[in-house]
């Protein structure tokens, strides 16, 4: 599994682009992507403030999501309307999450030169004490 939680920050005056776009990228995402779990957008308290929420049942399919046509294409028009993004690796609580651990998964000879540099870019950062947490 691999879920991230992305912080976006839009640069003002374009929220109603923004969410243009996000409302485009969901509905392609959630038509073109059979192994997707999560794939959400929120609005903020502070104004210009929207969070997403992408889970997906491997990294591959992840990098698949990044890679894929829509998200490509989507991608300049995104940079043109956000001032910010972070994206923070969270690993769901079994015990209160239908989702599975995040885990890395090691990219196989199918994947693209694309798939392979995004591997590097987005690498799922899995931190020590979730691992301990897990027991």
């Amino acid at each position: 599994m691999a879920t991230i939680l992305a912080h976006i920050t839009v640069i003002d005056g374009m929220a109603a682009r923004f969410e243009e776009i996000a409302t485009e990228l969901y509905a392609a995402t959630h038509r073109l992507e059979s192994n997707v779990r999560r794939y959400e957008y929120w609005r903020g308290a502070r104004e210009n403030t929207y969070y997403s929420l992408l889970s997906f049942d491997t990294f591959n399919d992840f990098l698949a999501h990044q890679t894929s046509d829509h998200h490509e294409s989507a991608s300049p028009r995104l940079g043109e309307v956000i001032a910010a993004i972070t994206l923070e690796w969270v690993d769901p609580l079994q015990t209160a999450s239908a989702l599975t651990a995040t885990d890395g998964q090691e990219l196989g000879g199918h994947a693209t030169e694309r798939q392979r540099l995004y591997s590097k870019r987005f690498m799922a950062q899995v931190a020590d004490w979730w691992l301990l947490q897990r027991g």
